[in-house]
């Protein structure tokens, strides 16, 4: 499916058929909700195209099958959610060290543990400083609507073969369950040529190899800082944001994923009570738009962050403020999505002068 006119789609569907336009040659899931609907549309799509497609034995056994199938250099991706996600993670610290373009979609649901099937964005922690062991960073992208799911799809699998990294694309129960007009244009990025590392055979040449440790301690190290000064340049080259009235803003909302959406009308209703408010975005959660929430906080401006967790974000955002303006918190874990009333009612409070956190 490749069309300019616009559909109405599930984010799900969204996000199955946007991996399948990005060339993505093999999918390995299992399933959980509310994801479940990506891996049956590929289950049905991929091998009508001679594509992979494998319902694994399990989450551990999808994860581990993506690292394989990325380290001959192709397009591959797994989909799960939350408690599932947990279980790839020593995967992904592999995946890290051996420098392999997987692309890993989650559909957040609520935690801790089992948790509930309800939206939520209590995986920002795990998505952005990971659980799996040692230093590592991943890029960690969050699509806002259901057309985003097809976006930044498109941009996760270029960006996990540019830079030989893992890419995750962070959505939630409510993006994934939701359908929306959105429109599939063709791939926008260039392919990546891999030849230079795929393990592809080495019938006619030398062989290559693929490591994930180093022989020697001082080996190692340099590795690692070699790992930290590319992600350096990813910060650098792919750090995205999008903000609106925040020039004039005496207070700026700031949210990631869906919440971007409630953020956005909060303000817009903020402003027709005399309230200077503008909103922040980051696209990337990592790498995070550090240096530009600091501008923002050096002009005088103050933040409320608005989140479905007990204050995940929060912490990057009054960490980039660095002291220089204040920051408040209003959140819920689960459930019932923080609605434009909520967010307006607690941010008058916030103006009135009572900076405590509104929970």
């Amino acid at each position: 499916m490749i069309s300019d006119k616009k559909v109405l789609i599930k984010g799900n569907y969204a996000i199955a058929q946007a991996a399948i336009n990005a060339g993505c040659q093999c999918y390995f899931g299992y399933p959980i909700t509310p994801q479940t609907e990506i891996g049956e549309y590929l289950s049905a799509k991929m091998p009508e195209l001679g594509r992979g497609y494998v319902c694994a034995e399990s989450e551990l056994g999808a994860i581990n099958m993506v690292v394989g199938a990325s380290a001959t250099g192709v397009k591959a991706m797994t989909s799960s959610s939350s408690c599932a996600i947990a279980l790839m993670q020593e995967a992904l610290s592999y995946a890290y060290s051996d420098e392999l373009p997987a692309v890993v979609v989650n559909v957040m649901r609520a935690g801790p543990g089992l948790g509930y099937v309800y939206p939520a964005q209590g995986d920002y922690n795990q998505a952005v400083y990971g659980g799996g062991n040692g230093d590592y960073k991943i890029i960690v992208l969050a699509p806002s609507t259901v057309q985003e799911c097809i976006d930044y799809t498109y941009r996760a699998f270029y960006l996990a073969q540019k830079y030989r990294n893992p890419v995750m694309l962070l959505a939630d129960g409510l993006l994934g369950q939701m359908m929306e007009p959105a429109c599939f244009g063709e791939y926008p990025y260039p392919e990546v040529d891999v030849s230079s590392w795929a393990l592809k055979g080495a019938k006619g040449r030398d062989g290559k190899a693929i490591y994930s440790c180093a022989r020697d301690e001082q080996e190692h190290i340099r590795k690692i800082e070699r790992l930290f000064a590319k992600f350096e340049l990813i910060a650098e080259n792919e750090t995205s944001y999008e903000e609106d009235l925040t020039k004039d803003a005496d207070i700026v909302l700031t949210a990631f994923g869906s919440m971007t959406r409630n953020i956005k009308a909060a303000t817009r209703a903020l402003r027709e009570k005399g309230i200077k408010a503008g909103w922040f975005r980051p696209i990337t959660l990592s790498p995070f738009p550090t240096k530009r929430i600091y501008e923002l906080a050096k002009e005088g401006k103050d933040f409320v962050v608005v989140e479905m967790n007990m204050g995940q974000m929060f912490k990057d955002v009054k960490y980039a403020i660095n002291g220089e303006a204040h920051v408040d918190l209003i959140n819920r874990p689960c459930g019932e999505w923080l609605s434009v009333e909520e967010i307006v009612s607690s941010v008058e409070k916030i103006m009135g002068g009572k900076y405590a956190n509104c929970i």
